[in-house]
């Protein structure tokens, strides 16, 4: 039991630390952006473009780091539950001792509350299910659109107020207007 709370604590500790190298993806992405802005204004559109990957890159990085910190998340729920279930087995088995005991008394008053005890142990571990239950079905998994790269670089001239004088390859000059169109609506 106590080797599993040292784990519970260590699997805590493991999320909290992912979720801080998503904040720091995050960081890292905003920092980017401004060099795209920055770049497009120079007409550097290779460093613009060097910047939109990094920036793709540090995006989908947090969404790796925030996805594996609900995975361990729910890992660390069921370590909880685990725990929690030896604690009330172990309850429970001194509640039933107990109750033979009074049972063989007969004596109503212990009887009620021994039972109340042993209902409110159940009603503690059914919490404690449905908080697993819940923090496991919150998992997501996220997809990643295909020209990120360029609509990156249109959404930063778009907001820095500058044309983007940029040639796109064949076939991807609709997707591109078509993909601004629906982030400006």
């Amino acid at each position: 039991l106590t080797c599993a709370a040292e784990h519970l604590f260590n699997l805590k500790f493991a999320a909290k630390e992912l979720n801080r190298n998503s904040k720091k993806c995050d960081k890292e992405e905003k920092a980017e952006k401004a060099k795209i802005k920055k770049a497009i204004q120079k007409g550097n559109m290779e460093v613009a473009r060097i910047h939109a990957e990094n920036a793709i890159r540090q995006k989908n990085q947090a969404i790796n780091f925030l996805r594996m910190s609900a995975r361990v998340d729910a890992v660390a729920a069921r370590v909880q539950t685990a725990v929690t279930m030896g604690k009330v087995t172990k309850s429970m088995a001194g509640v039933v001792k107990s109750m033979d005991a009074t049972l063989k008394s007969m004596n109503l008053e212990k009887i009620s509350a021994l039972m109340d005890k042993f209902e409110h142990q159940f009603e503690t571990l059914d919490v404690q299910t449905q908080q697993m239950e819940d923090t496991m079905s919150n998992t997501t998994t996220l997809t990643t659109p295909q020209n990120q790269v360029d609509m990156l670089l249109q959404e930063m001239a778009d907001e820095a107020g500058l044309d983007l004088n940029m040639e796109l390859p064949q076939g991807q000059t609709g997707s591109v207007g078509t993909s601004v169109a629906s982030a400006e609506q």
